[in-house]
């Protein structure tokens, strides 16, 4: 038996999570900066600089050109910046401040955006109740269970960090990360597609509009203006059991 629940309205919930978006930014932007200051991110970044100032230097070449700008060089050019690039590839001082800055930079992200996620998707959802984030709370939205009961620690957990965070977020920084450091090609674009047409389609098909999530958590959200919200399953199934009590005295009336 589970209670009706009043699902809340997409528009509703696509301004609460513009607003969660704008404010999540702002504090990920915020610790990834504190944790760059702490790494020593611009001393490791001002080493690899050196390195390159080097090179383009000693071989009078300008590093960092595009790939269009390379096929217009003449064909000398063009075998003299493989060169460098071979010797740049061999040369282990550069090979290691550059994956000094790579690794700083995925740690700081992938940090600086968890620090974000969870105070913004865990514990003020645990302070302002019922599941709430900031846009949420705005627009009057909650998070309960699938029988209308309040959403749970784990489960709150288990929505913002393994749902959002790890699989929503992380994923798709991850492989732009990838493309942006040339680790990956095309599928990297294609797996942050298929994600996206995923959570397209599961809020267009599920019954209760859920995003993944949601469905990880077995959450749903409601309009905090219509919908009952009980404190256990016990108090929800009493509830029905009065509806159920109500209606069936309301008929033999008729």
């Amino acid at each position: 038996m589970t209670y009706q629940l009043q699902t809340a309205g997409m528009w509703k919930r696509i301004s609460a999570l513009v607003l969660d978006f704008i404010l999540l930014s702002l504090l990920a932007v915020g610790f990834v900066t504190a944790i760059g200051f702490a790494v020593g991110y611009d001393s490791a970044n001002d080493r690899l600089a050196e390195r390159y100032d080097y090179f383009e230097s000693t071989y009078g070449i300008k590093l960092g050109i595009t790939n269009e700008e390379y096929q217009h060089l003449p064909k000398e050019q063009q075998e003299k910046y493989d060169e460098v690039g071979r010797i740049i590839s061999e040369d282990a001082e550069t090979a290691a401040a550059y994956k000094r800055v790579v690794n700083l930079t995925l740690l700081m992200t992938s940090l600086g955006i968890f620090l974000a996620f969870l105070a913004l998707e865990f514990f003020v959802p645990l302070w302002l109740k019922n599941g709430q984030t900031v846009g949420k709370k705005v627009f009057n939205l909650c998070v309960v269970d699938q029988n209308a009961v309040k959403v749970g620690n784990v489960a709150l957990f288990v929505r913002g960090m393994l749902g959002k965070y790890a699989i929503e977020t992380m994923i798709p920084v991850f492989m732009f990360f990838l493309i942006f450091f040339n680790g990956i090609g095309m599928l990297g674009l294609v797996l942050i597609g298929l994600i996206i047409l995923l959570q397209a389609v599961l809020l267009s098909v599920t019954r209760n509009r859920s995003a993944i999530h949601d469905l990880l958590a077995a959450t749903v959200v409601v309009d905090g203006a219509t919908q009952k919200i009980f404190d256990t399953r016990e108090q929800m199934l009493a509830a029905l059991e009065e509806e159920k009590e109500y209606r069936e005295s309301r008929d033999k009336d008729y």
